[in-house]
Order: structure tokens, then sequence, then C-alpha cells
């Protein structure tokens, strides 16, 4: 398939549609994620902050097992648009915090589609879509996020593999253990159906990779995390992007540097290989 045959006109009537749903910060969910966490006390009474980024955990797309794709997300052409590439995957985004999600809150979730847009990579076809998070609780508005999610075509294994680059020394890191159950969790917590975190014959054989995925948003939340324990209080804008695939079975890194801004943070796998970045800002831009 090449850009020629996708009907990036039809694709774009996706701008603009939107959908909402409402979801409660329970204590259970937030002492499940905070123990997927590795947090020794995840226990949190009705009232306490939640984890800065439970919102991946909040109103996700519930669909029926018969409404699956092959992949385990849910069949294109309801929120979406019905990109016809067959791999979807989790470019990056940013998140601006407004306020901090409490356990006990009733949080709304406003999503909608901003751009589709249609783009030649290495490896034929791109197509983005952009998608906004508006989550609220009773207070106003608490986080709002911008989702880039990219469609592409499936893995040539004849072709050039691009050059990862090396992750830079860091002044802070620290190590985790890639496991699988570790990725198992966080699908479950954050009711994940994509196969290549849990399902390691469909990672590789039709997904292309070489073992089960380390999920993006996982690795974003343990950046973001790190930054609030590095500084002592979460940023006011996280910026995050994934570089490579990070696969599962070994030690990878969390790890920060102090910039102008704020702080630049980044996972590493264990070979050295940068697999996601992020930027961690403080102040208003």
């Amino acid at each position: 398939m090449n850009v020629t045959t996708l009907d990036i006109d039809r694709l774009r009537q996706w701008i603009g549609r939107s959908e909402t749903a409402v979801d409660t910060v329970s204590a259970r969910l937030v002492a499940g994620y905070l123990a997927v966490l590795d947090d020794p006390n995840p226990e949190r009474a009705l009232g306490d902050d939640a984890p800065l980024a439970i919102h991946w955990c909040l109103a996700p797309v519930t669909r029926p097992m018969s409404e699956l794709g092959l992949d385990g997300h849910p069949k294109r052409g309801g929120l979406l648009p019905p990109v016809p590439l067959p791999h979807r995957m989790w470019a990056g985004g940013r998140m601006e915090l407004q306020g901090r999600f409490r356990v006990g809150d009733q949080i709304t979730r406003t999503s909608t589609v901003r751009d589709v847009v249609l783009k030649t990579g290495r490896s034929g076809p791109l197509c983005f879509v952009v998608v906004d998070h508006a989550f609220t609780s009773p207070q106003g508005l608490v986080l709002h996020e911008r989702h880039d999610i990219v469609y592409r075509a499936a893995r040539d294994p004849n072709a050039a593999q691009p050059v990862i680059p090396k992750a830079p020394p860091a002044r802070w890191s620290y190590a985790v253990m890639a496991d699988p159950v570790l990725l198992f969790r966080y699908s479950a917590i954050t009711f994940n159906g994509h196969r290549i975190h849990y399902d390691r014959n469909h990672s590789i054989t039709s997904e292309g990779y070489a073992g089960l995925v380390v999920h993006g948003p996982l690795q974003a939340t343990m950046m973001l995390e790190f930054a609030a324990t590095v500084r002592g209080t979460p940023p006011l804008a996280f910026d995050y992007r994934g570089i490579s695939p990070l696969m599962d079975g070994a030690e990878f890194t969390v790890n920060a540097d102090e910039t102008p801004e704020g702080l630049h943070l980044w996972t590493a796998a264990a070979d050295g290989r940068l697999c996601m970045e992020a930027w961690a800002i403080w102040t208003e831009n």
C-alpha cells in the first residue's frame, strides 16, 4: 500500500468527532496501579492524591469481544478513523497538569479527534491521528493530554534497520525488570487488549517485534513519577515521544538530567538504546 491508495479526505472526516465517558478514581484502582509500579504501600484513603498518570486507567474504551480486531484493539471506525494500515503504535504526546486526581473523585473524560495527517516514512505510508483528552473532576479540569497515534504498514523483514541513538549519560537513574508479569498487570489495570504486550507469538509473527513490547504509557508514567520525585513536585507540562521499541526479558533504566527548562528524561534498553524520551517543565510557557 502507498500514500496514494489511502483516502485521506475520507479519514479527515473524523476530525471533530468526540466522545465522553465517566469513571471513578476508586481506592482499589489506585492500589492496583501503585502495586504495578512496585509501591510498597499502595493503599490510599478517600481524598488522598492519586498517582499522576492514573488517567490512563480511567474511562477506558470497553467493547465486547466480538467487536475487537485481530490485534486486540477495538475494531476501527468509532471515535478513531478506520485507517487501513495494519499496525498501530503509541507515538507520544503532551500532558498539561492542571490539578490532581483524588481517590473517590468522579472523572469525566472528553476525547476529540483533532487532526489526521498522512506522511511517508522509511517503512512506507504513516498515518498520524491526534486526539485531545480532557479529564475533569468536581474541582474542574485536572489534566489535558494530546495523544499522538501512528498507523503504519507491516514491517519488511528485508528492509534496512533504522539507526537508533544511544542513551546519554544520566544524572539520576534507576533500573526496572521488563518482566512479562509487569506487562500483563499494566495491560490489565489499563484494560489494554493490544496483544503485543502479552501474546509473544502474535508480537513476533504478526507485528515483527523481537518479543513482548513494554507499553509506551507505562514508560511515560515511570518518567513522569521520576520527574516529580527528583524535583519534589509534579511538573506543569510533560512532553514524551517514542524512539524505539522496548522489549521484555531484561532490565531497562529510567533516567533524568537537568535542562535549562526543567528535566530531560528517557528510558534505555539493556543494550543502551534510547527507547522513549520526555521533557518535564515547571514554568509557564
